[in-house]
């Protein structure tokens, strides 16, 4: 029996980066034709005139980020003349901390004590050397517009790539910069069963040394991801699982250990702890401990200075980062929405 024990300086892992949320595979499966799609919008850069400007959407967790960054790879390794810029605006919220992170990503360091106005006069000409590809993902979390403005209106060869996973947000876009806009559309369509297995296959075979994990246990898995729609879960339970094994020092991947992989799973923080802020890591907080209660009643306790509506663009991130689940039931005084910590599966007696 002790035979099948891992030592110390054994592992069933062959490269664990590539569970990592950052890993981009040599080949984004299922995702052919809309890598093709950004990348014409980015092709008239290479013949000296303008890209074309994308919006992308689609649900979370289906591909759009890594799709972009997988263009952008390709891109960087084929020519130096045009500039490929990716910016999260979950982390960078406003157009001073993108303005920052602009002069960070193209080695600019005389930012200190200059206001957004002055580093945008500052960088511009630095930009303007070359062809510019900037990507803003999650897009919709801009507090201001100032930087779009800039962008649209001061570069001169550019394709700006916008990502979201709400389709409206282009349609309550200020005017003056939607008629600068003017974006191609592109939605990502959720993966059907067969391809969320095949991607979790092709990221098994680059995580794990071969015969670590079955087909049973992928199937369980590809099950379980393609009801979360969210190929980011399916990630995280072959990193869990895998981890599981090690821990009881066993050579493959059992059911035992997916089983606990997908309880773990209600737990599990979909976004990086790098993006959960401390106000959304205390509001999870608050609803974990009162799981069930209605949103109004989660807005008295939450007492921050903020609007309704702004909680409940709150309880929206955390839905779409599937942490939480809201719930609508009906009454007579009207409807009212139930939050429950979590994702789950049914809630029948509603």
């Amino acid at each position: 029996m002790t035979k099948d024990f891992l030592s110390s300086n054994e592992t069933i892992f062959l490269n664990d980066v590539a569970l990592s949320y950052d890993f981009i595979p040599k080949e984004v499966e299922h995702r052919e034709n809309e890598n093709h799609y950004i990348a014409t919008c980015i092709k008239p850069l290479f013949e000296n005139r303008n890209g074309k400007n994308l919006f992308i959407y689609g649900n979370p967790g289906i591909g759009k980020t890594l799709a972009v960054k997988s263009v952008f790879l390709e891109l960087e390794e084929k020519t130096d003349d045009i500039l490929s810029l990716y910016i999260n605006c979950w982390k960078h919220n406003t157009s001073y901390k993108i303005v920052l992170e602009l002069c960070n990503l193209i080695g600019y360091k005389f930012t200190v004590d200059k206001s957004t106005d002055e580093l945008m006069g500052d960088i511009k000409p630095i930009l303007n050397r070359k062809a510019i590809v900037i990507c803003f993902d999650e897009v919709d979390k801009l507090d201001n517009f100032d930087i779009l403005y800039f962008i649209l209106e001061d570069l001169y060869k550019k394709t700006l790539i916008l990502i979201t996973n709400e389709r409206q947000w282009l349609d309550e876009l200020d005017k003056r910069i939607r008629s600068r806009l003017y974006a191609e559309l592109l939605e990502f369509r959720s993966y059907n069963y067969q391809e969320t297995y095949d991607i979790l296959k092709k990221r098994s075979e680059y995580a794990f040394y071969p015969n670590v994990i079955n087909k049973d246990c992928l199937e369980i898995i590809s099950k379980k991801t393609f009801e979360l729609k969210d190929i980011r879960s399916g990630v995280y339970l072959l990193k869990e699982a895998g981890d599981i094994t090690e821990s009881n020092s066993r050579k493959k991947i059992e059911l035992e250990d997916v089983d606990k992989a997908i309880k773990k799973l209600q737990e599990f923080k979909i976004r990086n702890s790098a993006d959960l802020n401390e106000n959304r890591n205390e509001l999870l907080e608050l609803i974990k401990n009162n799981s069930g209660s209605s949103a109004a009643d989660l807005f008295r306790e939450y007492n921050k200075d903020i609007s309704y509506k702004t909680f409940r663009r709150k309880l929206d991130d955390l839905t779409d980062s599937k942490l939480i689940t809201i719930m609508n039931k009906q009454s007579a005084k009207g409807k009212t929405s139930y939050v429950y910590f979590g994702i789950l599966k049914s809630l029948n007696e509603f």
